[in-house]
């Protein structure tokens, strides 16, 4: 799609991302006035593997999955973007990166986005936006080794729960008194390291004992104190 002119306004938003912690007033002013906004359509690709990287990408809505294909062909999600988060690689230490992922919106989402050269220039600029762009780089690590110890050690049952509760804390919708998760059977199989049947089948033990509501394309979680329960045992 074609980007658009970015409204004043997105600046009091941005100031609430952690990202932006501890930035002036006028330093998110010149950081954002040298963005532009876009809309991504659910599952519209981002960028892809290979691509050079020409952009930074920070979301303003919507939650996108960064993908990489195996040996074999199969798809795993590595990770999940949300509100505020940079999307993908955005720090070049070289001229020709490249990237070695693929981000796909998993919902409509809108985003910010910078020439990689000038988000290089902001963080040079301000240094607590440095800060927080390398402090945001060790969550992704952390979070990347936290799923390597459950893949490595927990159950599928455990893995899945775990990552029904996370996900609920960061991308559930409030349906009806309940988190809504805008997940696939599959989306959710890609990010735990499973397949679709042990997906399926362990929703539906979950729905049948009051747990969660299976949807199209979604799960709805109904009782997170059970869930959080499941995903401590072993």
């Amino acid at each position: 799609m074609d980007t658009t002119t970015l409204p004043g306004g997105k600046t009091a938003l941005v100031e609430e991302f952690p990202l932006f912690s501890d930035v002036s007033q006028a330093g998110c002013v010149s950081i954002v006035s040298a963005a532009r906004e876009k809309r991504f359509w659910r599952k519209q690709a981002i960028f892809s593997d290979g691509d050079p990287v020409e952009q930074v990408v920070v979301l303003l809505s919507g939650c996108v999955k960064i993908t990489q294909i195996g040996p074999s062909g199969h798809e795993v999600i590595l990770r999940l973007h949300g509100l505020g988060e940079l999307v993908g690689a955005f720090c070049l230490s070289a001229n020709g990166s490249r990237h070695y992922t693929t981000a796909r919106a998993v919902q409509s989402s809108t985003a910010l986005l910078w020439d990689a050269v000038t988000f290089e220039k902001l963080l040079e600029r301000f240094p607590a936006f440095r800060r927080n762009a390398v402090r945001a780089l060790e969550e992704r690590l952390q979070e990347t080794e936290q799923r390597l110890r459950e893949v490595s050690t927990e159950n599928v049952s455990s893995r899945l729960s775990n990552e029904l509760v996370r996900l609920s804390n960061r991308f559930g919708y409030a349906v009806n008194g309940y988190r809504e998760i805008n997940l696939s059977h599959l989306e959710l199989a890609q990010l735990t390291g499973t397949t679709i049947s042990t997906v399926s089948r362990l929703l539906c033990r979950w729905q049948r004992l009051g747990i969660v509501n299976i949807l199209r394309e979604a799960v709805q979680v109904r009782d997170l104190a059970a869930l959080a329960q499941l995903s401590q045992s072993t």
